[in-house]
């Protein structure tokens, strides 16, 4: 079963392009398929740990192809929303930056066999999807007068997630070092 774990996973990366390109290029896919290719993408981040644990083939192999998965969904998606001027282009840098941060702060400073995660960093995880499904949802018009102020509400949750990306990076850095004495 770790096989199909992988395979949503796999299925998350593979949706990354044509919802990348979509958000730099909003004549690319209709405004529906984009929504769905997202909410497709969101289920399989749900999902493939939901059946990795169900059968019992978490692995921390596993843990990191889903978050190196994660990390590089929004940082792409994020930059096609920056490309259209939608988000903040310092949003997915900082994004690549705290994910590497994460990853050589747990495997390497602190010589760990799987992910040392934060409260923070997990909660910024979550809220790098926020301004992708608001303006997924911003591009259908459901209510056409409510289109600019969902592009506005994303624009501000991005600014919020630079604000609180900095103070993750921030946090990890001046964190106690193992071996480190107060």
């Amino acid at each position: 079963m770790v096989v199909q774990a992988h395979l949503l996973t796999g299925l998350r990366l593979a949706l990354a392009l044509p919802i990348v390109i979509a958000f730099a290029r909003p004549d690319f896919l209709s405004a529906g398929l984009v929504a769905v290719l997202l909410a497709v993408a969101i289920a399989s981040d749900y999902f493939d740990g939901v059946v990795a644990r169900r059968y019992g083939t978490a692995s921390a192999g596993g843990q990191l192809f889903d978050h190196a998965t994660d990390c590089l969904f929004v940082t792409a998606c994020s930059t096609g929303a920056a490309l259209a001027g939608l988000v903040p282009p310092v949003l997915p840098v900082l994004i690549a930056v705290a994910f590497s941060q994460y990853v050589v702060d747990s495997y390497w400073l602190h010589r760990r066999k799987h992910l040392r995660m934060s409260t923070i960093g997990r909660w910024n995880g979550i809220g790098y999807f926020v301004p992708l499904v608001v303006l997924a949802a911003a591009r259908l018009e459901l209510v056409p007068a409510l289109t600019p102020l969902l592009t506005s509400v994303a624009r501000l949750v991005a600014y919020v997630l630079v604000a609180s990306t900095l103070v993750s990076i921030v946090d990890r850095a001046t964190a106690a070092r193992p071996g480190y004495r107060q």
